[in-house]
């Protein structure tokens, strides 16, 4: 693994911030939570590489509130070229 971030996939669109933090705290000190609204996925940065690691190995495939929980390193956004046409 590269990186502190996370993916955090397949969560119910109810699960708060909060609460993905206190699950993840328990495998080292959260940084930062980004749930991206009404998608059921968002981002976790731990502090460390190796907590990162951890809490990778530990919490993928288990369940969170009626979920199976999909963690996995996180990737590079991919610069998306705008397109310069309309629709009519």
């Amino acid at each position: 693994m590269q990186g502190s971030k996370l993916y955090v996939g397949n969560f119910s669109y109810a699960v708060t911030s909060k609460e993905l933090e206190e699950l993840f705290a328990t495998h080292g000190e959260v940084r930062q939570v980004n749930i991206i609204e009404g998608k059921g996925f968002g981002f976790i940065e731990m502090s460390t590489q190796a907590e990162a690691e951890n809490a990778k190995k530990e919490l993928n495939g288990t369940e969170f509130k009626g979920r199976t929980l999909k963690v996995d390193e996180a990737r590079p956004r991919k610069d998306r070229q705008r397109r310069d046409y309309r629709r009519y």
